[in-house]
């Protein structure tokens, strides 16, 4: 049974990166540059520094075209993403069983605006952030904070991400990993695959 479920933010609670990448093409359309949504995402979805690194290399953008993207993104993630279908239900019904839920994220505070403006941020215990400076995934630093400070049981712990350094970062702190993607992705990294929330409630230990 997992007592403390640690979420991942874009991709894993939000559906982010449709937007992410929307806009990051939108941008390079006006340098008259051609590249497809999916294409962009893939990289987004290995981290967002390396995508951006990437093109960088691939197009030599410069600090003006990242500083504009940021910006314009955050506009129109505020207005277009939500959670995943399933995610409030799954939250509440973690915390109403007396279990914990905590966000960990390179996103900045941002993501702490998204869990109020759709009532999630009541059923959060804690909350890491880009503010917080831990290093990044997948160094377990981070986790090792969480587990320390809420005396976690390592056995009742379990980090649910999208990408292979959500699994990574978990199995760097010892404790057990759920992948998620809505496609057909999956990771030979992880405890566990999902591709719809409904499925974490028995790996939880929470009864359909």
């Amino acid at each position: 049974m997992y007592k403390h479920i640690i979420w991942d933010f874009d991709g894993t609670l939000f559906d982010t990166y449709p937007v992410m990448a929307s806009v990051f093409q939108k941008k390079l359309i006006e340098l008259n540059i051609d590249e497809t949504v999916d294409e962009v995402m893939s990289y987004m979805k290995v981290s967002m520094t390396y995508a951006i690194d990437h093109y960088k290399e691939k197009y030599n953008i410069d600090d003006e075209f990242i500083n504009d993207y940021i910006i314009k993104s955050e506009e129109e993630e505020f207005k277009y993403c939500k959670p995943f279908d399933g995610i409030y239900y799954i939250c509440k019904i973690i915390y109403n069983h007396g279990f914990k839920n905590y966000l960990y994220t390179h996103r900045d505070i941002s993501s702490i605006d998204f869990l109020k403006k759709f009532d999630l941020y009541k059923y959060f215990s804690d909350f890491i952030t880009y503010e917080d400076r831990f290093k990044r995934k997948p160094d377990p630093e981070a986790l090792n904070f969480l587990i320390k400070k809420h005396n976690i049981d390592l056995k009742e712990a379990l980090m649910i991400g999208d990408r292979d350094i959500d699994v990574l970062s978990a199995k760097n702190a010892c404790i057990d990993s759920c992948f998620f993607s809505d496609k057909t992705q999956r990771s030979t990294l992880s405890n566990y695959n999902i591709d719809k929330f409904h499925d974490l409630l028995p790996i939880i230990g929470i009864p359909l």
